[in-house]
């Protein structure tokens, strides 16, 4: 039988929480869960039933909203700081990915010495 307590955690993206667990697990109100969905700084996934369900990407999302709320940063430059932190994690993957496929090129011509 296995350990609830040692039971693996589900992945970053599968939406799992119902709003009160994240509440809970995030230390943040559920209105103010509410209020920040307003503002488009969380999206989490809704069931059929229209459940909101969040994810520990949602979670740690909420843990960077926090952070950012506790340094006096309003709603709207929060969702500022958010942006531009996504788009350059994507301009870094989307640089790793190219890096790896010049590396990888076997046509590649390599600087002469």
């Amino acid at each position: 039988m296995s350990d609830p307590a040692h039971a693996p955690l589900p992945p970053a993206g599968q939406a799992v929480y119902a709003i009160s667990v994240a509440a809970e697990l995030s230390g943040v109100g559920i209105q103010t869960l509410r209020l920040y969905e307003q503002h488009g700084l969380i999206s989490p996934v809704r069931s059929e039933g229209g459940t909101r369900r969040y994810s520990g990407a949602d979670l740690a999302r909420l843990a960077r909203v926090s952070a950012l709320a506790g340094q006096g940063i309003n709603l709207a430059g929060i969702a500022r700081i958010l942006d531009l932190e996504d788009a350059n994690t994507a301009l870094r993957e989307t640089n790793n990915a190219l890096t790896a496929q010049r590396d990888h090129d076997p046509n590649r011509h390599r600087p002469l010495r």
